[in-house]
Parts: C-alpha cells; structure tokens; sequence
C-alpha cells in the first residue's frame, strides 16, 4: 500500500508555478473578494468608503514603485510627480476636449511612461545615490512646467477633471466609485503578479540581485532598468488618473515631495514584495486615521499640541514609526507574517 506523503507539495509544473497554490488560500481569496466588494460597501458609510478608495489609489501607485525598488533595486524619489503627470494629463483630456475616461486613463498611464523613460536614461547612466538624487530633480521639473502650464495646467488654480462615464454607468458618488478602484486594484495585483512569472520579471530580480552576474548571463541590464521605470512611472499615471476624476479637481499641492517620501516609507514598513506594498499601504493609511481621531484627544491633553502643531506632531509620529521598522523589522510587515505563519506550521515542533 502507497502511502502518500502528509503537508503541502507539489507533483507538476503546473501546480508549482500556480498563483493560489492550496484550497485553504482559495478559501480565503474568495472570503477576501466576497468581504471587499460583497460585504464591505453595503455595510460602510461615505466616509469609509472615501478612504477605501483612496487606499486603492495609493495602492496602485505603491505597487508601481515596488517594481523599481522591490524588483530591480533602485530608488525613485519623484514618484508623485510621475502621478501628477498621469492626473494632469487624464484631466487636462477630459476637461479641454471632452475625452472619455476609457481613453484618458490609457493615455495618461502612457504619458506618465513615456516621461518615466526619458527620466532614467539619464538617471541609470550612474548609480546608487544619484539615481535618487536625479529623480528628485525630475520631481521639481515637472512640478515647474505644471504650475506655469497657463491655460493647459491652470497653474495653481486646480485643472478640473469631468465626472467618469463608463457605457453610460456614471461614476458619481463614493460606492460606485469604490467598485471601479477595488477593481482596477485587483487587475493591477493580478497582472503584478504574473509580470514576475514572465521573463521579463526573472529580468528585474536577476538585475536587483547582482547586475554585473546578470549582464554575464546575456540580459540587458539598461534595457531592463528603463523598463521598470517605464511600468512603474504607468502605474503612478493610472493612479493619478483615478485620483483626478475622484477628487474632480486637481492641484500640484496634492503631489508633494513627500508623498513620494511617505511611499517610500510605505515599502519599508511592508516589505519589498507585491503583497509587502499592500500591507505597507494599509498599515501607514490606516494609523494616519487612527492619529486623526486621537488629535483632539492630544489636544485636551497636551494644549500645545494645537493646529500646525498636531499637524507637526503627525509628521514626527510618523518618522518614528519608520525608523522603529528600520531598526526592529527591517524586512517589514510582510517577512514577520511569514514567520509566523512558519511558526504555525512548525507548532509543536519547534526544530
């Protein structure tokens, strides 16, 4: 009598390669979709599901970043600017000629691209610090034509975005909204995910790990850096776009240095890895909110800590936070769920 050999393996390629590899993670894909787009926007009111989709959003550009960080090994810190591009000119198409948002979004996503290519062959042309050193310039360069854009940007009086009509559905309120985010964010991990199952994914791990070993083995080391810059600059721009049409005006203070700083500090307190971003996106968006309620509770407590103050104190916070990860969990949230999640699997058996 064969006896089958007990826990999880794996007998073909297929399985071994599969994204959802055991019934018990099906269970809990299918629990989490039933849960986020089921149960979730019947159950929240207008101010959850505001922030919902704007997690969503942050999501989407976070994951972008992970492509240069996580993926390849390189430091953006222009990021922002690469989602006011996709904003700015998703809005700029929908308000001066009237496009549909199923073309502005493409083209934004495109334009935010094209830009993110012209940034990094210059920017990959050296290495480690000045690479981030160039994207920061590249962060105030596009700031500069935007604010003096005229009639085009409308500098600093906001570029209105029209209201998104999709086959005649018309997104105009928080839930409906809240669906079209939740979706775009799904398509965004699903094809995330099987990028780095490609080729083209091998590629960037190959050139994060060691670029000289991954040149000797016949990759484009330049090629493969400008485009992840070009994928990750896209994904900023198709979150720039859908920020845009939900705000319904957009201005350039809405895209500062730190907000590409923040998501940086995003990636670090996750993990450098697709589900890391998330977690990382989560976790700093929904302590910003917890910190918000408290504020007037600090505020009877400690009385200095009022107006700019509070706003002040948020920012060290915060700061404090990502340094305490640095030190203590310097592989972020999602390594130390993989531990426990081992320490689980092993129990009892600690050896």
């Amino acid at each position: 009598m064969l006896k089958k050999p007990c826990g999880t393996f794996d007998e073909t390629y297929e399985q071994d390669s599969a994204l959802v590899r055991t019934g018990y993670r099906w269970t809990l894909l299918i629990f989490l979709l039933v849960f986020v787009f089921g149960i979730f926007p019947l159950l929240a009111g207008t101010y959850l599901l505001d922030v919902a989709v704007n997690l969503a959003i942050f999501i989407i550009a976070v994951l972008g970043l992970q492509i240069i960080v996580g993926f390849t090994g390189q430091v953006s810190m222009g990021h922002a600017a690469f989602m006011a591009v996709g904003a700015y000119m998703s809005a700029g198409l929908s308000y001066h000629l009237d496009w549909p948002f199923w073309l502005t979004l493409p083209c934004a996503a495109l334009a935010a691209g094209v830009l993110g290519i012209v940034v990094a062959i210059p920017a990959l042309k050296i290495r480690g610090f000045y690479i981030s050193v160039t994207t920061l310039a590249a962060h105030f360069i596009i700031m500069w034509v935007i604010l003096h854009g005229g009639g085009v940007t409308h500098g600093t009086s906001g570029l209105p975005a029209n209201e998104i009509t999709f086959f005649g559905l018309s997104f105009d309120n928080e839930i409906k909204f809240y669906y079209l985010a939740m979706g775009a964010v799904a398509a965004v991990v699903f094809l995330t995910n099987n990028l780095m199952r490609t080729r083209t994914g091998r590629s960037f791990i190959a050139v994060r790990d060691n670029d000289l070993a991954a040149e000797f083995m016949g990759i484009n080391v330049f090629r493969t850096k400008v485009l992840a810059f070009f994928l990750s600059s896209m994904y900023a721009g198709m979150a720039g776009s859908l920020l845009a049409h939900y705000q319904g005006i957009i201005t350039v203070e809405q895209f500062t240095l730190m907000d590409s700083i923040w998501m940086l500090g995003m990636l670090i307190i996750g993990g450098a890895t697709i589900t890391g971003a998330i977690m990382g996106v989560l976790f700093l968006k929904l302590l910003h909110q917890v910190v918000l309620f408290m504020a007037p509770w600090l505020g009877g407590i400690f009385p200095a800590l009022e107006g700019s103050a509070v706003a002040g104190f948020v920012q060290i916070f915060f700061g404090v936070v990502i340094l305490l990860f640095l030190v203590f969990e310097p592989r972020g949230l999602f390594h130390r769920w993989q531990v426990t999640l081992s320490t689980f699997r092993l129990w009892p058996f600690p050896y």
